[in-house]
């Protein structure tokens, strides 16, 4: 591969890691995001908000993450005096860090194959 690399040029892998099942995307960065924001904010449509996107994005893509999932990874709540919201469960919070962890492994691992690639 390095004979087809230009000396004058920096190079460096480029990449995005997610988890997915037959029934689609289940967890990558995107939708961590998501659920950081709903575990800061409370709330899909604040987090959805917070992210640029549609409440109706948001709201498919907790779907989509509780549907894939072994245990619901957000719960919500409907209004009534003190108003509706979510909460990232411990499901979710431990979904969050492993997703953290994963994703720093991809990175070290790009930066490894990065510096072989160059070197």
């Amino acid at each position: 591969m390095k004979a087809l690399l230009l000396p004058a040029k920096t190079y460096r892998l480029n990449g995005r890691l997610w988890l997915e099942t037959d029934d689609g995307r289940f967890l990558g960065i995107g939708r961590l995001e998501l659920l950081e924001q709903i575990a800061a904010l409370g709330s899909i449509s604040k987090a959805a908000q917070a992210m640029g996107m549609s409440y109706k994005r948001a709201w498919d893509l907790v779907s989509s993450m509780n549907a894939q999932a072994a245990t619901p990874l957000v719960t919500t709540q409907t209004g009534g005096a003190r108003g509706g919201g979510a909460l990232v469960t411990a499901a979710g919070h431990e979904a969050i860090a492993e997703v953290q962890a994963l994703q720093a492994r991809f990175h070290e691992f790009m930066r490894a194959e990065t510096q072989q690639l160059t070197s």
